[in-house]
């Protein structure tokens, strides 16, 4: 996925767009039979056409839906310099209507955001210090959180929601795709697939048959020696009831009004607010 957004969840999902907000304001691989097979004899990466062609299946009709709720209920691995790991939890909620129209709130254990997009304007809030920056923004989805990420540095998790089924997918850099058996998950039996691609190692279950959404996401990044792990649960609402208003952020009594911080073009954007 482009960078991608799957990797860049674990490392944003709590923080998300701090620095820009906070400008200037306060076939399953064979398993070895023994311990010592384990070791002598590394496993073979293993890339099944079926598994990506359902990857791009889901794609496909993820595409074809024309508006859309989901929620998900994440958590959040955190390493403290001792080493131990501490787990955070959050959730976000999602409303699209394509190509133009999106809100996201994001509410974690330390920090809340929320994204209006209507079509001409991306505009971030944070709450909890009410404080809020709009730009003006492409005509999609998809074109917007990619121009907020590169002008920005602002990541808004499971992006790639908006990307599987275009020719952004991702599938090209993928080193390892299999299918791993069937799950449930709630009351749905899911198709349980595992992809690894630079920095990342995923899962993905999705339902099966004609809706084949996605209900659980798990991301490992493999670029931190720590292995932190971002786990997602998703539910889903097609065709749901939509007032234009979602969209259109209208500034509560005492908001003030920031510009975003660009990121510079040789790094990332820096510093920003903990707590908001």
């Amino acid at each position: 996925m482009r960078r991608t957004s799957v990797v860049l969840a674990v490392a944003v999902a709590v923080g998300i767009g701090q620095a820009a907000l906070a400008a200037d304001t306060p076939t399953v691989p064979t398993v070895p039979e023994t311990p010592a097979e384990a070791a002598d004899t590394p496993a073979e990466p293993v890339v099944e056409q079926a598994a990506i062609d359902a990857l791009k299946a889901m794609g496909t009709y993820l595409r074809t839906l024309k508006a859309f709720e989901v929620t998900s209920d994440f958590t959040l691995e955190e390493t403290l310099d001792d080493g131990q790991k501490i787990m955070n939890a959050g959730s976000a909620a999602y409303l699209a209507r394509l190509p133009d129209r999106l809100a996201v709130a994001l509410y974690t254990d330390t920090s809340e955001r929320q994204f209006f997009y209507d079509g001409k304007t991306l505009t971030m809030y944070g709450p909890k210090i009410g404080y809020y920056g709009s730009v003006p923004a492409p005509a999609t989805i998809a074109e917007t959180l990619e121009m907020a990420y590169e002008r920005y540095g602002i990541e808004v998790p499971l992006a790639d929601l908006f990307l599987w089924g275009t020719d952004e997918d991702g599938t090209a850099d993928l080193t390892s795709a299999f299918f791993v058996g069937v799950s449930q998950i709630g009351d749905v039996a899911c198709d349980h697939y595992a992809f690894r691609q630079e920095g990342a190692d995923w899962q993905l279950w999705m339902e099966p048959d004609d809706t084949p959404l996605p209900c659980k996401i798990v991301i490992t990044a493999t670029d931190d020696e720590t292995l932190p792990q971002y786990v997602s649960r998703l539910t889903w609402t097609l065709d749901p009831p939509i007032d234009e208003a979602a969209f259109v952020f209208t500034p509560p009594e005492g908001a003030q009004q920031i510009p975003l911080k660009e990121v510079p073009p040789d790094g990332d954007a820096a510093g920003g607010d903990q707590d908001g």
